[in-house]
């Protein structure tokens, strides 16, 4: 099936990936900066 148009301007979403997506990257960071300032060692 192809859409026209107008169904791909009823078309919504996307907003809450790129808010995971930027939670996740914000994560990922605090994790990294963490592991500098305080690294701890391997068992």
């Amino acid at each position: 099936m192809i859409l026209n148009e107008q169904d791909l301007l009823k078309i919504q979403g996307g907003s809450k990936s790129l808010l995971i997506a930027l939670g996740a990257v914000g994560v990922f960071i605090a994790g990294v900066i963490d592991g500098f300032i305080r690294p701890l060692k391997c068992n």
